[in-house]
């Protein structure tokens, strides 16, 4: 196990870690292949829930109905998600369609309907093969359980053009008691987030408050999953649930308790390594690439700045062709939409200095080259113009993002 400050990470754990969860999926035909394409997430105990949703102004209709459950209680207790078709512009129908896989997971699972979300993810403005989703939710209970492998059916249930599953949990001590946060995300392109570009689903046996998780979620998608970028397009169906079960048996935590800050530090470590993970797995990419940008004026124009520059699609083709080309990375901080120092910018590749009180600094390209050809790349960007800073993650413009998104319903 991994010791990181306060909290250590489980091995092998899933969202069935956390005491009182259970998962599964299985493959009901929305799919071309026999990938899962139904999952689910369930709850022993109505659950206390927050979520944030993607801020694209056509938001699926699945969003609109798991909005409509969490708001009577602050509670979930199902959360059933689709892969292969989005449910989005899909007008009425679509919405009713919600409804409909909403009512019939409450009905398999015995909880009433406000106790259950639902989302999905996949190909926009197709119609969803309702009798293939009813079928596959009534043969769902059978297949969830609280072990690793029902985390792992889940996992497998929620990608798309994903290559890889990914997940992440944690454990630490409130109270006296082991308490553990745990977490799944699919995402690999269509990936921009204003509010978290993918889904994500975490799950906690924390005693805590709807509101508390609320505002901790709020915060950490901020400087997480709002923190990443593949491709600059903001899907209409993002969003990030999380679930607190409460059966830790520690007291309740909110802002004031003692044991807050190592609870919020384990939740964020959480989001980080989603969000780093769906970074990493964009559609085509070869490498992570991490901006830090420090000596901001503000959170929010670091922020900004990290976000540019991770963003730029000449940056991020730079990093695929291993050209230590700084001049695209000035070109992103100054159009960033921010004041800035033209005069005292520094840039690093790694331990390379490239740009030093904004004017060039002479140094071994090769050696540069060689560092880009790496799986990971580090860009710094020091502002010299306050004390904020803020860092987010991206991935390479590959030949391979075109061909694969050029074919994507096909």
């Amino acid at each position: 196990m991994a010791q990181h400050g306060e909290f250590v990470v489980v091995e092998n754990g899933s969202v069935t870690t956390p005491r009182g969860f259970r998962a599964g999926g299985l493959h009901c035909g929305l799919k071309k292949t026999q990938r899962n394409d139904l999952g689910v997430i369930v709850c022993d105990v109505p659950a206390a829930a927050a979520g944030v949703y993607t801020l694209n102004a056509f938001q699926a209709a699945p969003l609109k109905v798991t909005k409509e459950s969490i708001a009577v209680e602050g509670k979930l207790q199902v959360m059933l998600v689709n892969s292969g078709n989005a449910n989005a512009c899909t007008g009425q129908q679509g919405e009713d369609d919600a409804r409909t896989m909403r009512s019939e997971a409450a009905k398999a699972f015995g909880v009433p309907d406000h106790y259950v979300g639902v989302t999905s993810t996949g190909v926009i403005g197709e119609l969803l093969k309702m009798d293939k989703v009813t079928a596959g939710i009534a043969a769902l209970p059978p297949k969830v359980s609280a072990t690793d492998e029902g985390g792992e059916e889940f996992s497998q249930a929620i990608l798309t053009t994903d290559l890889v599953k990914k997940t992440i949990c944690v454990k630490l001590t409130v109270d006296g008691r082991t308490v553990h946060i745990a977490g799944a995300a699919k995402g690999s392109g269509m990936i921009h987030p204003n509010m978290a570009t993918m889904l994500g689903f975490m799950t906690t046996d924390a005693a805590v408050s709807s509101a508390a998780l609320q505002k901790l979620l709020n915060e950490v998608t901020d400087s997480t999953f709002n923190m990443i970028t593949v491709d600059g397009d903001t899907s209409t169906n993002d969003m990030v649930v999380v679930m607190a079960s409460g059966l830790a048996g520690n007291g309740e935590l909110h802002e004031s308790h003692p044991d807050w800050e190592a609870f919020a530090a384990g939740f964020r470590y959480v989001g980080e390594v989603l969000a780093k993970a769906i970074a990493r797995d964009g559609e085509g990419a070869t490498k992570l690439i991490e901006v830090s940008v420090v000596g901001a004026e503000s959170k929010e124009a670091a922020r900004a700045f990290a976000k540019t520059v991770i963003g730029s699609s000449l940056v991020k083709s730079a990093c695929f062709g291993a050209d230590a080309n700084w001049g695209r990375i000035i070109a992103a901080v100054g159009r960033a939409g921010y004041p800035v120092n033209t005069e005292t910018v520094d840039i690093r590749l790694g331990d390379i200095v490239t740009l030093e009180q904004s004017r060039p600094v002479r140094f071994d390209e090769e050696k540069a080259a060689e560092y880009l050809k790496g799986d990971f790349v580090l860009i710094h960007v020091d502002l010299h113009m306050g004390s904020s800073s803020a860092t987010a993650w991206g991935c390479d413009l590959t030949y391979d993002y075109v061909r694969i998104n050029a074919a994507y319903r096909t």
